[in-house]
């Protein structure tokens, strides 16, 4: 083998793990000659020391000066749930139906139930007791396991869906809103690694759920 171009990302955890990851097979099939290397944190990078080509960041960003920003497309945040949860003895049909089971709280979701529950008008459903996690990845695990119900976006649970390991008790009914972000440096944009990964993610965010 010759030797291999290097394209570092960082990346928040959850997209690279729930998005990301499952994608990269894809992209190094295109792609051949270029060697993925990923880093996951929720820490920022300093892309002017070349840390990393790209920046996947969630939530709202200040880039620094030369540093482009290219939102991803709106995500909408709904209601998931394992199958025998949504399925069982107390069947999720209703928005009411929430009162009868567990709550998962992901504690950086940019929507919160309280919101999720008061765009969608539905009725008072107590939202004071429930685990919580920090990571989006892991509230998306403990709705698979079966412990509550999740409420996150619907770009994450591809995979999940897929082998029906989660349905969606209320369909795309849901919180629409920008939620990541993809960084890199203006001067590198036209750099061919660079602009061949941009247009790669920009297709298949395209052709994703969101």
């Amino acid at each position: 083998m010759g030797r291999a171009d290097i394209l570092t990302i960082h990346s928040v955890p959850s997209f690279a793990t729930q998005w990301l990851m499952p994608r990269l097979a894809r992209y190094s099939v295109l792609h051949p000659d270029v060697d993925i290397r990923l880093n996951a944190s929720v820490d920022r990078v300093d892309l002017t020391s070349g840390e990393a080509d790209f920046d996947i960041r969630y939530g709202t960003v200040f880039p620094d000066s030369g540093v482009e920003v290219v939102s991803f497309p709106e995500e909408t945040i709904i209601v998931l749930a394992a199958p025998e949860v949504a399925n069982g003895a107390r069947p999720i049909r209703r928005i009411g139906d929430l009162r009868e089971h567990t709550l998962i709280f992901s504690e950086v979701n940019l929507v919160s139930w309280r919101r999720w529950l008061d765009e969608m008008g539905g009725p008072d459903v107590p939202i004071g007791r429930g685990p919580r996690f920090d990571r989006t990845f892991m509230a998306i695990g403990a709705t698979v396991d079966g412990i509550g119900v999740g409420l996150e976006s619907r770009l994450m649970i591809q995979r999940e869906l897929d082998t029906g390991r989660l349905v969606l008790p209320f369909a795309m009914r849901g919180v629409k809103l920008t939620c990541h972000h993809l960084l890199f440096l203006k001067s590198k944009a036209n750099v061919p690694k660079i602009k061949a990964f941009r247009e790669w993610l920009a297709e298949q965010l395209a052709a994703s759920e969101m």
